[in-house]
């Protein structure tokens, strides 16, 4: 009992002093620890009542004219210009739309696309490497699934072969027939942080390119999309950024690789003059040659609102509390929890951790059902995977020790 009453102690103390503690006030939330955001973020508290005017107002009012007295036209941009500073991206070189499965396709095929044409004003070092002969696509062997059947596709269409590595073999994987590599930045099974910046430049230095998955780190974490040189990044936005079930993911295009950016998907929305119905694709300059179709307007304007929680807070001070956690919840995992029960797959050390703890124990699936019982949600991944994500936005340290205790309960008994 000390020892709870101890736990209890510090969470509370670690709550006073949370510079993002005043944020939780602005997601809906009740007396459930919500430990699942990296599935699907809580609802911030100004959305409604946003939808409500866009549903009833901008679309039931106003009708056809809100394409351009609502701004329904710029939203793509608009909203990936409000992304871009959690990226580590100034503005420009984000668009908003489609899922997060459909901008990989675009991104690892225009990256296969701009790699085989020599001479495209980069670095002298990687131009002289670049022909016809880059023929393979290097994909993380341990990618969600869906990542890897667009990679399989976009092989099959540029004429690639395609090789499975985990992110750790691809400095030794890479060669003079590399044409793209598409990786995660964290691990969505195990919360492994994969280092961006080092593979990225390995990518380059072989003369490749570079295509980044943020689903599991945008929100969460510094990226540093500009400051490293990353080439081309997707990311969803209904997990750290709250944005809603099924809410538009985004894409990023560096702004020098934008007049090379050759979409496979060219589309009405993405052409120099989209009203002029021309035969011929002229591409439009810019990110918006990642646009596609026709924006989905209700989805995209909930998420414009739900980031207005981010304004005047810093990526930086998300990550600290992010770590803080993450560091806290593993302390009470090892306080609460039997011996031997449980195995951590999460990365101690704080440069290998994104902002979740993925624990293995052989009876996963009852032990989250039984913790989802008792008021404290997370997920399971088959086989014998139970992942809590943790959102500095609006989780607590109160609700970290609270899920702790709960899970060495359901554990012992």
């Amino acid at each position: 009992m000390s020892e709870i009453r101890e736990l209890a102690f510090k969470a509370g103390e670690l709550d006073a002093a949370d510079e993002l503690g005043e944020l939780r006030g602005k997601f809906v939330l009740d007396e459930v620890v919500y430990l699942d955001g990296n599935s699907l973020g809580a609802l911030p508290a100004a959305v409604p009542a946003h939808v409500d005017d866009v549903v009833r107002r901008q679309w039931g009012s106003l009708r056809i004219r809100s394409w351009e007295e609502s701004g329904w036209w710029t939203a793509p941009e608009r909203i990936g210009d409000r992304i871009a500073p959690l990226v580590g991206a100034e503005a420009g070189q984000i668009v908003v739309g489609d899922s997060t499965s459909v901008n990989v396709f675009k991104a690892l095929v225009a990256a296969v696309r701009a790699v085989r044409v020599a001479g495209d004003g980069r670095d002298e070092n990687r131009d002289e490497n670049r022909d016809e002969n880059r023929d393979e696509i290097l994909v993380d062997a341990t990618t969600f699934p869906t990542d890897g059947y667009i990679a399989g596709s976009a092989a099959r269409m540029t004429g690639c072969s395609l090789r499975p590595v985990t992110p750790a073999e691809v400095p030794g994987a890479l060669s003079d027939r590399t044409a793209a590599v598409l990786l995660n930045h964290v691990d969505y099974r195990t919360g492994r942080l994969h280092d961006l910046p080092g593979l990225t430049a390995a990518v380059h230095e072989a003369g490749a390119y570079a295509v980044w998955d943020l689903c599991h780190s945008a929100g969460a974490l510094p990226v540093g999309l500009d400051e490293h040189g990353v080439d081309l990044a997707v990311g969803c936005t209904y997990k750290y950024l709250n944005g809603g079930p099924g809410s538009p993911a985004y894409l990023y295009v560096r702004r020098d690789l934008q007049s090379r950016f050759d979409s496979p998907l060219p589309g009405w929305n993405s052409h120099a003059e989209p009203f002029g119905m021309r035969p011929e694709y002229t591409p439009a300059p810019g990110a918006l040659r990642g646009r596609v179709g026709t924006p989905d307007i209700l989805s995209m304007l909930a998420l414009e609102a739900a980031l207005e929680v981010w304004d005047g807070v810093t990526i930086e001070a998300v990550r600290a509390k992010s770590l803080a956690l993450t560091d806290f919840f593993l302390e009470c995992v090892a306080a609460y929890v039997p011996e031997g029960r449980i195995e951590s797959l999460t990365p101690v050390a704080h440069a290998e951790r994104g902002s979740q703890v993925a624990l293995r124990c052989p009876d996963a699936g009852d032990v989250m059902k039984r913790l989802i019982e008792n008021g404290v949600v997370g997920d399971f991944r088959h086989p014998d995977v139970l992942r809590f994500g943790f959102t500095p936005l609006y989780v607590g340290f109160g609700d970290v020790e609270r899920a702790g205790r709960v899970l060495g309960e359901v554990l012992v008994s």
